[in-house]
């Protein structure tokens, strides 16, 4: 009887062999997880009556668990064959034996709350979750100009525009108008688009938070309208 080759039931050293999407793949399922993960959890923050320091706590204490799952996953078949079976859908083929992103991500929020200002830590927070996929997006369709490994200037440009008009809303929801607004609008997205193009040295999803909540912080500084 012929041996089995479909991908999905072999095995390799005991784990599962599954059809992961490559990272030069649109994986608009993992896109619209990002998305929808990140504003399900600002949304609880925002409706919740949580304070800052407690959301903070609580994304700390997501990412701790994840990546205790996610070393015991990689470590035990059995475990790491479950949670492939449940997560397979929205993971990349690089975190078939590495770990995923999520644990980051949680962890990149939550150090945004702990350590900048909550206009700040949102706005940064939303920089993840909107410029990321958006920038992946373009860059993979159209990314024909390579500025840095994994980073073309048609995503990096998209991820600057991603990033000005989220800041332009937020401002706007914030009541901020005038040319004041514009020029912090378009700074942000500079910073936004910079944090994402760290992401070659560090995951995205700590660099994009982290790095433009203390661009955000220092532009607030200068230009006070959060």
């Amino acid at each position: 009887m012929p041996k089995n080759t479909n991908p999905a039931s072999e095995y390799d050293s005991g784990r599962p062999q599954i059809l992961f999407k490559p990272r030069n793949d649109l994986h608009l399922l993992r896109k619209i997880w990002h998305m929808g993960s990140g504003l399900t959890g600002l949304g609880f923050y925002s409706l919740g009556k949580v304070s800052q320091t407690e959301m903070a706590i609580i994304l700390l204490s997501l990412s701790s668990l994840a990546f205790t799952v996610e070393l015991i996953r990689l470590r035990v078949d059995v475990i790491n064959s479950g949670v492939v079976k449940l997560m397979g859908p929205f993971m990349r083929e690089s975190e078939r034996n590495g770990l995923s992103g999520f644990p980051f991500y949680a962890l990149g929020a939550s150090l945004s709350m702990f350590f900048f200002s909550d206009k700040i830590a949102i706005l940064s927070i939303l920089f993840l979750v909107f410029s990321d996929p958006i920038s992946s997006f373009f860059g993979i369709l159209y990314g024909r100009d390579k500025i840095l490994p994994n980073k073309s200037l048609q995503g990096t440009l998209a991820g600057f525009v991603t990033c000005y008009f989220v800041s332009m809303l937020y401002l706007i929801h914030y009541e901020a108008t005038g040319f004041s607004t514009i020029i912090f609008a378009l700074i942000a997205g500079i910073i936004g688009c910079v944090s994402e193009l760290l992401s070659v040295f560090v995951d995205d999803n700590l660099t994009i938070p982290i790095a433009s909540g203390l661009g955000l912080s220092a532009l607030n500084i200068v230009i006070t309208l959060l």
